[in-house]
């Protein structure tokens, strides 16, 4: 299959995400992880989006794998001003994927 690499990283990368952002729900001052929270669940979401568009012959994804990109990366950052593990996780989860989307050649 074509895109192979980035499909699984946005897959990924949407798993981690979707924990990280329920965990967070559990954590003691969930005030704190508003904003993780947050971007965690666009960050899913933009992945999945892309992921399903990736998975047919429609060619221009660009735009989507850019902005992918970018929300991929303002989600690592915002987890890692976190200690807890799964936001660890998820911060890792999420520069893999940027930088999968970074290599993407249409």
């Amino acid at each position: 299959m074509r895109n192979e690499k980035l499909i699984k990283a946005l897959g990924n990368c949407i798993n981690h995400c979707n924990f990280c952002a329920d965990a967070c729900l559990d954590e003691d001052d969930v005030k704190m992880m508003v904003d993780c929270i947050r971007i965690d669940h666009v960050c899913a979401e933009a992945c999945s989006a892309l992921s399903q568009i990736l998975a047919t012959s429609y060619k221009d994804v660009q735009g989507l794998v850019d902005y992918c990109k970018k929300v991929c990366e303002k989600c690592a950052q915002e987890c890692d001003k976190h200690d807890a593990q799964h936001c660890k996780d998820c911060a890792k989860a999420c520069r893999e994927c940027a930088e999968a989307c970074a290599t993407f050649k249409a």
